[in-house]
C-alpha cells in the first residue's frame, strides 16, 4: 500500500494467472493457424495473412465472452471467485489480441487501395441504409476502440482522477463493445465461410454470456425479496480463526463476517481500493488483507492502519438460536462496532 498511488504488488498468484493466460492464448492461436484450414470449411481458399486475422479476431471474441462469464458465475458459485482476481490484465490481454487483428486486416486489405488506407477503411463501404451489405467494419472499429479506451483506463491512476463511479460507468463500454463485436462477426466475417456454424457458435456464446446474467441477476434478486434487517449468516464454529463468510445481503451487497481471536466483526467485502473481495483475505495481526493487491483493514472499524486513509462499512452482529446473524444495514465507512463474543 501507499498513501497516493499503488503500485502492483506482484505475486506468485498474479504470474501464474497471467502465465497461464498467456499460455491460452498461444495454444488457441496455433490450433487456429496450423490445424484450423483442415477444420474449417472455406467457400475459397484464404491467404495466411486472412487466416492469421480470422486466428487473432475469433480469439478475441472466446476472450471476451470469457472475461463477460466470470461476473455472474462467481456470483452464482463461489468457487468462481479466483477467477476474477487481476481480471483487468485478462482485459488489456484482449485489448492487444483485438488489436492484433485489425492490423491484420488493415495491412492486408487496405493496402493496395489507391486511396489513402485509412481512407478507404473509413469511406469506402457507405451503404449505412441497409442491412445487406452493412459496413460490418464500423461495429469492429467501435470495439476495438472501446477494448482500447478500457486498457489504457486500467491503470489505478485513472481511477482515482476519474472517481470510481465514473470510472466503473466507462468500463460498462464492455457491454456495448461485446454487441458490436457480434455484430460485426454476423455481418461480416462469416462471409467467406461455407455454412452456419461459425456465426451460430458466435452467437451461442452471446446467448451464453446473457444468460449467465439472467441467472445471476434472478439468483440475487430472489435473495434480496427473502431478507429483512437481520440476515442469518452461519454457526459460529463455522468459521475458521482468521477467516471469514461471505453474505449477501439486500440490494446486491456483500459482507465478510471474520472470526479473531475467538471473536467475530463485519465489515464490507469490497475493498475500497477496486472492489477486491476482503472475505478472500485473511486476518493477520486485526487486519484483513485484500488479496488482490494487499489493501488492509481493521475487522472492528473497517479503516486501514496508519497512516493509511481508505475505509469500508462496518456491520453489526448479533447471536440468535445459535446462528450469527447480520444486520443488512451498513454503518458508515469507519464506524466502530463492538465484537461479537463466541459463545462458550
Amino acid at each position: 500500500m501507499s498513501v497516493s498511488y499503488i503500485p502492483v504488488q506482484w505475486n506468485g498468484f498474479k504470474h501464474r494467472y497471467n502465465l497461464a493466460l498467456a499460455l491460452a492464448v498461444g495454444l488457441y492461436l496455433w490450433i487456429f493457424v496450423e490445424l484450423g484450414p483442415a477444420l474449417l470449411g472455406h467457400a475459397s481458399p484464404i491467404t495466411p495473412p486472412i487466416h492469421n486475422a480470422r486466428a487473432f479476431g475469433s480469439c478475441a471474441f472466446l476472450m471476451m465472452s470469457v472475461i463477460l462469464m466470470i461476473g455472474p458465475l462467481a456470483r452464482l458459485d463461489g468457487r468462481f471467485l479466483p477467477l476474477l482476481y487481476n481480471r483487468r490484465h485478462f482485459g488489456v490481454m484482449t485489448a492487444l489480441v483485438a488489436l492484433s487483428h485489425f492490423l491484420f486486416v488493415f495491412n492486408w486489405y487496405f493496402v493496395f487501395t489507391p486511396l489513402p488506407s485509412w481512407e478507404a477503411l473509413l469511406f469506402s463501404n457507405t451503404a449505412y441504409d441497409r442491412a445487406l451489405g452493412f459496413p460490418f467494419e464500423a461495429f469492429g472499429m467501435f470495439a476495438l476502440l472501446a477494448l482500447l479506451i478500457l486498457a489504457a483506463t486500467s491503470h489505478d491512476f485513472w481511477l482515482s482522477f476519474l472517481t470510481p463511479r465514473i470510472w466503473k460507468s466507462l468500463h460498462y463500454l464492455i457491454y456495448p463493445a461485446y454487441a458490436a463485436v457480434v455484430a460485426h462477426v454476423t455481418l461480416g466475417a462469416a462471409q467467406g465461410v461455407r455454412g452456419l456454424a461459425f456465426p451460430a457458435l458466435v452467437w451461442a456464446l452471446a446467448l451464453l454470456v446473457a444468460g449467465l446474467h439472467l441467472a445471476a441477476w434472478r439468483k440475487e434478486r430472489g435473495a434480496a425479496a427473502a431478507m429483512g434487517e437481520w440476515v442469518p449468516v452461519c454457526r459460529p464454529e463455522e468459521i475458521e480463526e482468521g477467516r471469514a463468510r461471505v453474505v449477501r445481503l439486500a440490494g446486491g451487497e456483500r459482507a465478510a463476517v471474520f472470526r479473531h481471536e475467538g471473536r467475530f466483526s463485519a465489515i464490507s467485502n469490497a475493498c475500497a481500493h477496486q472492489n477486491g473481495p476482503l472475505g478472500e483475505g485473511r486476518v493477520v495481526d486485526g487486519c484483513v488483507t485484500c488479496p488482490w493487491h494487499g489493501f488492509q483493514y481493521r475487522v472492528d472499524d473497517g479503516c486501514s492502519p496508519a497512516p493509511f486513509t481508505e475505509k469500508v462499512p462496518t456491520y453489526r452482529l448479533r447471536l440468535r438460536a445459535g446462528l450469527i446473524e447480520i444486520d443488512a444495514r451498513a454503518n458508515p465507512p469507519g464506524t466502530p462496532v463492538q465484537p461479537l463474543e463466541a459463545p462458550r
